[in-house]
């Protein structure tokens, strides 16, 4: 039996596949182990695998992360999964080559992803060959959720929303500066509640001011990494995460700006992973 996870700084998908090839899915909170220790990592997947889960019968782990960017942070969620898989081999990868291998395939090109944080790779159709550096939500995490969240913050509190937006943030959040202030730097998780802005940005869509906040952001994203990457204007640039998804309609604007080709754009990559696992990776159900 095969578990197959992508994990992101929210959410996390996963896929058993039994030995009659027969799939069941389910869903935890996201696992960045920047942020998660290994023993909390087992804590929260008890919670969903409990004794109802076939997890004594898993065989393969396989385990995508946002965070999972070395040898060091990959253990880390390597060893909250053994915890709860003690009889299955365990893999641990980069979310980046999840991303890859659900929209390439094996097809060269840059696969990005652009959720509640972003990241982006060169990638040959095997493995991940070029990755510009990703700073995280403090420092980069540009175009992403996290970065959008920051952006209406900024306009709000700096007092350059037009009317009308000011308008509708208000009648959508009562909180006061301390209170944004604290919830900001003093919690674990930030960067998920600063990119929980991004479904105001999306429900408004239909106002300028917003449409412009969301296209500064997607173009600072494509000059300061995807165009770093050699023959970018060759291969196609493909998309990952719930950002890019809702807002592909100005994605499209800044690729036409740029003369760049627009690949595809999935919500999330798991379907896409699980058909590469079975049939790319030939994996044998069941053994």
């Amino acid at each position: 039996m095969i578990f197959i996870a992508d994990g992101g700084s929210t959410k996390a998908d996963w896929r058993i596949i039994d030995q009659d090839g027969q799939q069941m899915e389910t869903s935890t909170i996201g696992f960045n182990p920047f942020f998660f220790t290994s023993d909390r990592i087992a804590e929260e997947l008890n919670k969903t695998f409990s004794k109802e889960m076939p997890v004594q019968q898993a065989t393969r782990v396989y385990f995508y992360g946002s965070g999972c960017s070395d040898a060091y942070r990959c253990e880390i969620v390597a060893a909250g999964l053994r915890q709860i898989f003690p009889n299955a081999k365990v893999f641990v990868d980069h979310d980046l080559l999840a991303s890859a291998r659900a929209t390439c395939g094996n097809e060269p090109g840059i696969a990005c992803i652009m959720g509640t944080g972003s990241n982006s790779c060169l990638y040959d159709g095997e493995s991940v060959t070029d990755n510009v550096t990703n700073l995280g939500y403090l420092l980069g995490d540009e175009g992403s959720g996290s970065h959008l969240g920051k952006s209406l913050l900024r306009g709000y509190f700096y007092r350059e929303f037009p009317e009308e937006v000011t308008r509708r943030f208000k009648a959508r959040y009562k909180f006061t500066k301390r209170e944004l202030l604290n919830r900001i730097y003093e919690d674990e998780d930030a960067n998920v509640f600063l990119a929980s802005f991004a479904r105001f940005l999306s429900d408004n869509k239909d106002l300028v001011y917003i449409q412009q906040i969301v296209q500064r952001a997607f173009s600072e994203f494509i000059d300061r990494h995807v165009r770093k990457y050699k023959g970018h204007n060759d291969v196609p640039i493909h998309f990952v995460g719930s950002v890019a998804y809702y807002f592909q309609d100005i994605l499209e604007v800044v690729f036409a700006e740029r003369c760049l080709k627009l690949g595809i754009i999935i919500k999330k990559p798991i379907d896409n992973l699980v058909r590469y696992h079975l049939q790319h990776e030939k994996v044998e159900v069941g053994k």
